[in-house]
């Protein structure tokens, strides 16, 4: 009798109704559990698949930086540029022409050729993606054009320009975080309909380099600069001399770096830990302080990074370790390639948990979202 009440029959055939499910577990961690969040249950219930999640508050982060400008003033401090980007972006940017220079005579499609493309050009060209982050906020020089040179230079592996219509979507991404209509990081409407399910979900983490490349220029058009320009023209003479000089498959090498870069790879993790709603919390940003931040210009430390869009890669570190008790207590990721396979397969995440708001000019007006 004891035997048999531990037998589930329902996987056996003739139960009319399968049990109802127990939610995933919590995928997040607090590094300080606090009498508020202890880090273990869910902190609320699982969201809605049917839509976004929809707010009235105020991004947190500017009135968090408030309070730790008030608490730490010596947080100033870390402010500024840094000096050691640009070495890096150097040496990332040999280390790729290097690599598709001696896959030349290499067919794209044998296993070496993956395999370089993905373990060492996916790795590289997602340092390139961030390193053009970090250049964004103006973090490696004190001069604007003197960034705006080096992010055209670091897009150059990247095989297709970027760097300029990436900086005015990203500033507007700080802006206005959540925002519907003005953030080119929210999904669409559309997305969150044909993707709601785990081939869909699978399909978007697989290409999700393209959802980013393209959404924004559906969502919100740019005014075009000279800088677009120059990112365009520069981007052109590199990928037409590489291809003259040494061939097609060069090319085709720092392209399949980027798509593996945005894809199914450990470091890409970090476009869906930042922002997407986990646990039952109504946390719209979370950090992640594991190993892979050192190839990666530590973004994971993005809480941090929101709050102080001005402190670069190098400090961000020193930004947490100085105000612990507003950063400790947050949930967070204790794993970037676990947040690709958590975001797969549970039920309780999807296109739907990000955090949405109306357009400030909406909220004035007294519209509401339209499901």
């Amino acid at each position: 009798m004891g035997e048999c009440s531990l037998t589930d029959f329902s996987y056996f055939g003739g139960a009319e109704s399968l049990p109802e499910t127990s939610r995933s577990p919590r995928r997040t961690v607090v590094v300080s559990p606090s009498a508020n969040d202890g880090g273990k249950s869910h902190p609320g219930p699982p969201l809605s698949p049917a839509d976004f999640l929809w707010i009235m508050t105020e991004e947190p982060h500017r009135s968090r930086r408030m309070a730790i400008m008030k608490a730490h003033p010596k947080v100033t401090k870390l402010m500024g540029h840094e000096p050691l980007t640009k070495y890096v972006v150097l040496g990332v940017v040999l280390l790729q022409l290097s690599v598709a220079i001696y896959l030349r005579n290499t067919h794209p499609l044998s296993f070496t050729f993956l395999a370089l493309a993905y373990v060492v050009g996916g790795t590289a060209n997602h340092n390139l993606f961030l390193a053009i982050h970090e250049i964004t906020h103006n973090l490696a020089f004190k001069g604007i054009n003197a960034n705006k040179a080096l992010a055209v230079f670091a897009n150059l592996p990247i095989g297709i320009p970027y760097s300029a219509a990436f900086k005015g979507y990203h500033l507007e991404h700080h802006k206005h975080l959540g925002e519907d209509g003005v953030d080119t990081d929210l999904p669409t409407n559309l997305e969150l309909l044909c993707l709601n399910n785990v081939f869909g979900k699978t399909f978007f983490a697989t290409f999700q380099i393209l959802f980013y490349a393209l959404r924004p220029g559906f969502v919100r058009t740019q005014t075009l600069t000279k800088w677009h320009l120059i990112n365009l023209v520069a981007q052109f003479i590199f990928d037409y001399i590489l291809v003259r000089t040494f061939g097609m498959r060069p090319l085709l090498y720092m392209l399949f770096s980027s798509f593996f870069a945005g894809s199914l790879h450990p470091c890409a993790g970090h476009f869906i830990a930042e922002h997407y709603v986990w646990d039952g919390l109504d946390q719209e940003t979370y950090s992640y302080y594991g190993p892979l931040n050192v190839l990666a210009y530590n973004v994971g430390y993005h809480n941090e990074h929101h709050d102080f869009p001005s402190i670069p890669w190098t400090r961000l570190p020193a930004l947490r370790a100085l105000a612990p008790e507003f950063y400790d207590t947050l949930p967070s990721h204790p794993s970037w390639p676990m947040v690709i396979i958590n975001f797969i397969r549970d039920k309780e995440i999807g296109l739907f948990a990000r955090a949405k708001r109306l357009e400030k000019r909406k909220r004035l007006t007294g519209d509401t979202p339209s499901n």
